[in-house]
């Protein structure tokens, strides 16, 4: 069985299987915003996602991160480092790429337990 949040006729923003839930890449709310703030806003998409999979960062598998500009990577890990809890952080791999929207500078997909 497969449980599907907010799904839409594209995409569901995750998917629960055998006790894994797997979200859909997350992007900030705030277009043109600075790194750390776009960051910060990604990561609390992500924490209320992994609520409502009955989960939370502490149980998370893998990140993949995102920057449309590598440059932007000390400011997203100073977002990262207050977000992740010490000793709970996941395997992470951090890529530069051409993300949809040209004013978005992070997007982050994260696997996790449930």
């Amino acid at each position: 069985m497969i449980e599907r949040i907010d799904a839409g006729p594209r995409m569901s923003e995750a998917c629960i299987h055998g006790g894994i839930a797997y979200l859909a890449g997350q992007v900030p709310e705030t277009a043109g915003a600075d790194i750390e703030t776009q960051t910060r806003e990604v990561l609390e998409a992500i924490d209320a996602l992994l609520a409502q999979a009955g989960s939370d960062k502490t149980r998370i598998l893998r990140a993949q991160i995102f920057l449309a500009d590598i440059a932007d990577f000390a400011g997203m890990n100073r977002a990262w480092d207050a977000w992740v809890t010490p000793g709970q952080a996941p395997a992470r791999a951090t890529v530069e790429a051409r993300l949809a929207n040209p004013d978005w500078k992070v997007e982050i997909v994260v696997t996790a337990v449930v």
